[in-house]
């Protein structure tokens, strides 16, 4: 009906629809590539370029189509798309890896990887700050310190691996007080 009232209205918003799903994966693709910090702690500035991305694509998904229905076609579109990217993200482990990261470690049997740091952007001043949060005052405490995928930095201090742990730093550490 709708067809016979506004004739090329069905290509119009197959347009919208690709044009978002294209729009949808550059804007996933940008946001990953940004890194782990940016995505886990937004600062103001993360805000701003957050709206004002947002409001600068908003266009390029519609075109010339401001009506209510390109709007909703749009928006269903981005959540049929990121349905469809969580869906396959639970299910398969690779395009999991690649849409989310990896955990990266920052420190390890209290030493601190500083090309782990500087390849995830994180400053000694974040990591401290972790430190603080998890109640450790220096990073010889730290057996583990990791970068999660969602930004968040969790640490392990020695005192709480169970020393009949089998893992190789409590090997390594009983070890050496032998």
């Amino acid at each position: 009906m709708r067809e016979v009232l506004l004739p090329g209205a069905g290509h119009v918003l197959l347009q919208i629809v690709l044009r978002t799903g294209a729009i949808y994966l550059v804007v996933l693709i940008g946001v990953r590539l940004s890194g782990k910090r940016e995505v886990g702690q937004m600062t103001p500035f993360d805000l701003t370029l957050l709206l004002l991305l947002s409001n600068s694509v908003q266009n390029a998904m519609t075109g010339p189509d401001t009506s209510l229905l390109g709007g909703v076609v749009a928006a269903c579109t981005l959540l049929v798309m990121n349905y469809l990217v969580a869906d396959l993200s639970g299910g398969n482990r690779r395009f999991r890896r690649f849409v989310q990261g990896q955990p990266s470690l920052l420190v390890h049997d209290g030493e601190i990887i500083e090309s782990h740091m500087a390849k995830e952007r994180v400053s000694m001043d974040e990591l401290q700050r972790a430190l603080r949060e998890h109640g450790i005052a220096d990073c010889k405490q730290v057996a583990l310190a990791v970068l999660e995928v969602d930004g968040s930095i969790s640490c392990l201090k020695y005192d709480e691996i169970k020393p009949d742990a089998n893992t190789h730093l409590v090997r390594r550490r009983f070890i050496q007080k032998k």
